[in-house]
């Protein structure tokens, strides 16, 4: 497979893309429509869509190399978080999900290590991918991260690593495994447990402390699977991994509006560092919503 620049003005990616499942390169195609509709309905029920090999399969092993390539730059952090990404508050109940502190322990690569002309950068900045997960979530236009660490970044995860029960800081987020561990690694949510104006903190108290399964759903992802995903509001994790085979993610932030940036604090958490832009964005910040997070 020749490379092929990752350009914001052409972004033509149905050499990637198993158009035969998902012809987004054809706005008017009749499949393509029911695909959007089939979508919607399903982050409207659950928060959740999966979108099966979504990519071609020699893209696919090309993602796969590209992402093991830069495994030894990624940033591993050990630290105890609660879903929320705050720090302790004793003047809150013991039962406050606030109180309750899990290990995270994985890692990630940055965008800016991420080559421009890699089968993910290409995907993360095509148009043709913009328009289409735009129109599954029903906005009219999505816009890249204006962070220049956190609006694509691979999630490496090892043996032993593990992603505790958090909620996302945007609303939405894309995400699709380049490579399946041998064991663990699954994906858990409880969809849409709080809305924009309610925390639910009792409910989100019980599945974060594993007191209540009732709400919590595990998604089967495997290699080439696209995923849509409203972190924001379905408290999630990932269990887990087992093995010597790495569980790797890219993910793709969008967003509603343009000049997105994330916030300081969680970002040096993450990624070990902060740009320039990170502090500038935080003296700036403005909350979209009252959420705790």
């Amino acid at each position: 497979m020749s490379l092929q620049l990752a350009d914001a003005e052409v972004g033509d990616i149905s050499d990637i893309i198993n158009t035969e499942l998902y012809p987004i390169h054809d706005s008017g195609h009749v499949q393509l429509q029911a695909l959007i509709e089939h979508a919607r309905a399903e982050l409207a029920e659950d928060g959740c869509c999966l979108l099966k090999n979504f990519l071609r399969p020699a893209a696919l092993e090309q993602a796969r190399l590209e992402g093991l390539a830069l495994s030894d730059k990624t940033f591993y952090s050990v630290r105890k978080v609660n879903a929320y990404f705050t720090e302790d508050d004793t003047s809150l109940p013991h039962d406050d999900p606030r109180r309750t502190f899990m290990e995270r322990t994985s890692g990630f690569v940055t965008r800016d290590m991420i080559a421009p002309d890699a089968i993910i950068h290409r995907l993360y900045v095509s148009p043709m991918m913009k328009r289409f997960i735009g129109a599954c979530l029903n906005e009219p236009e999505i816009f890249e991260y204006a962070d220049p660490f956190a609006g694509l970044v691979i999630n490496v995860m090892p043996d032993g690593t593990e992603q505790p029960w958090h909620f996302d800081t945007n609303e939405f987020i894309v995400s699709m495994m380049t490579q399946k561990p041998e064991a663990g690694g699954l994906f858990e949510y409880a969809p849409m447990i709080r809305s924009r104006t309610q925390e639910n903190l009792g409910a989100v108290g019980k599945v974060v402390r594993g007191e209540d399964r009732s709400r919590v759903q595990e998604l089967e992802l495997n290699p080439g699977d696209l995923q849509i995903f409203k972190g924001r509001f379905s408290v999630h994790r990932v269990t887990r991994v087992e093995g010597a085979t790495e569980r790797n993610t890219a993910i793709f932030a969008y967003s509603e509006k343009p000049g997105i940036i994330g916030r300081a604090q969680r970002t040096k958490q993450l990624y070990g560092r902060l740009s320039e832009a990170h502090l500038q964005a935080e003296r700036n910040l403005v909350r979209s919503d009252q959420l705790l997070d």
